[in-house]
């Protein structure tokens, strides 16, 4: 530790500082960092705890730092140029045509060897291995031979319970035998949209858009219409009126908790307001929110649902980006059309896994979900920070960044003539997996656009990996100039 020169004329919390800021362009202290607390600081440089509080205000006032309610202070994250909203006016419906290029995103990230920036999976940054084995260990023991066997066709009773239990800390009441017990999020968004569209018909999606929902459009024969969205807020609403004016639209896939890949969280506020204009035009909303729980500060968004008069809103959710990706557990809350949801689901499926419901319910009841969302959330939003500072540093200046206010991923736009197809060829063969941005949209409108994850342990590897990206990136745009 330096010691601080008490004989100097230099006011000694302006030495704090000085100390600070020389630890953060060094690099030791890196965006995201926790700094330590007044009193261990205090006692390690042997000065006063209002010495050390002047310095953090002090640094906090430069923007270097800030203060976060009940968890301290942290180096502050630099941001790159902030996104704009997504550019799609006088959009048309249109038929999709992705699942090529997923098909080549999904085997990239499962490759040996790969680092899967391409992945979203935010769970893994912080994995609950430990204790999701203890529980499946006092399942196993209690239930023996039944916890092999099927599960009823709708859910585990004792999962569904948990989960509407879930609901009412979040201020909705949910009857848990509405909650519907699926494999995964994309069975549960699968069954959604056949309970409330045709082939044929035109469903409206956010722009970008996950591109699961995309190919899920594309395989049921239906056709997609792209709204403008705010990388803030979401949908933009007056954009969504005269869309619904315009096109006969017969269902809206909206992640308006969460934004997948823009990160950006509605407020509750907006919500009721979505779903007050889609309930005036008789439209269903199919709200996918599945990372309704990995929001970084404040509460957690209220699902849309709760805001629905008519029922006619269907909520996605699903422990696979909060928990376990291979347990491939979601549910539906299907509103008034539980009845088509329940028969597309035996239709489907039958039944999903029992020994992973009963692990998840016993994980839940005993507030283990809780702790590690306390612990998983920091660390997403730490990783978020550093990611950010590590693409200011090695890609071009005028390169676009999304600010997540959760989830596990950047939306990056780079300025200039760019293929993020060859960008993601050229990636890959040096083994780094990323999403191109054009398969979030029907009509391949962000070329020049990528997805990158955060969603893993922080490492050396990850922050070369994103050089990496950024040499590729200048090398695109030198040859294109």
């Amino acid at each position: 530790m330096i010691a601080l020169d008490k004989d100097a004329s230099e006011f000694l919390y302006l030495q704090v500082v000085d100390l600070i800021s020389e630890q953060i362009d060094k690099g030791t202290l890196r965006p995201g960092d926790r700094l330590p607390s007044l009193r261990r600081l205090s006692a390690k440089l042997e000065v006063s705890i209002p010495t050390v509080r002047q310095a953090y205000l002090e640094l906090e006032r430069q923007g270097r730092i800030e203060a976060r309610p009940k968890s301290g202070y942290f180096v502050h994250a630099k941001r790159l140029n902030p996104l704009v909203s997504m550019k799609c006016r006088n959009c048309k419906p249109m038929e999709v045509h992705c699942q090529n290029l997923i098909d080549r995103v999904y085997v990239s990230i499962h490759q040996p060897g790969v680092l899967p920036l391409g992945i979203a999976n935010p769970s893994m940054a912080s994995p609950a291995t430990k204790t999701l084995h203890r529980a499946m260990k006092r399942i196993m023991a209690r239930a023996e031979t039944r916890a092999l066997g099927y599960a009823p066709s709708y859910g585990e009773p004792g999962l569904c319970r948990q989960i509407a239990y879930r609901y009412l800390n979040q201020g909705g009441s949910v009857d848990p035998n509405e909650v519907l017990i699926t494999n995964g999020g994309q069975e549960a968004l699968t069954l959604a949209l056949k309970s409330v569209a045709q082939p044929g018909d035109v469903i409206a999606v956010e722009s970008p858009s996950y591109y699961g929902l995309l190919e899920l459009i594309e395989s049921l024969d239906m056709l997609a219409l792209e709204i403008e969205t705010c990388p803030i807020e979401g949908v933009m609403l007056g954009r969504l009126d005269k869309a619904l004016r315009t096109h006969r639209i017969a269902a809206c896939m909206f992640s308006s908790s969460i934004n997948n890949p823009l990160g950006c969280l509605s407020s509750d506020e907006y919500r009721q307001d979505l779903v007050t204009l889609l309930e005036k035009y008789g439209v269903p909303l199919i709200e996918d929110d599945v990372y309704g729980e990995l929001h970084f500060d404040g509460p957690r968004p209220k699902p849309a649902q709760f805001f629905s008069r008519k029922g006619q809103v269907l909520t996605v959710g699903s422990f696979s980006k909060t928990v376990a990706p291979g347990y491939r557990i979601g549910w539906l809350l299907p509103g008034r059309y539980g009845e088509q949801a329940r028969k597309f689901k035996r239709a489907m499926s039958c039944s999903s896994g029992l020994l992973q419901q009963l692990t998840l319910a016993e994980f839940m009841a005993a507030h283990d979900y809780d702790r590690h969302l306390n612990r998983l959330r920091p660390i997403l939003k730490q990783n978020a920070e550093r990611m950010a500072a590590c693409v200011e540093q090695h890609f071009p200046a005028d390169t676009g960044i999304s600010r997540p206010r959760g989830g596990g991923v950047l939306w990056l736009e780079i300025a200039g003539r760019i293929d993020s197809g060859a960008l993601f060829d050229a990636a890959m063969e040096r083994c780094i997996s990323i999403v191109p941005g054009n398969i979030f949209s029907a009509g391949s409108r962000y070329n020049n656009f990528i997805r990158i994850s955060y969603g893993h342990p922080w490492s050396t590897e990850i922050e070369d990996g994103i050089a990496t990206l950024g040499r590729l990136v200048r090398q695109q745009l030198q040859m294109a100039a």
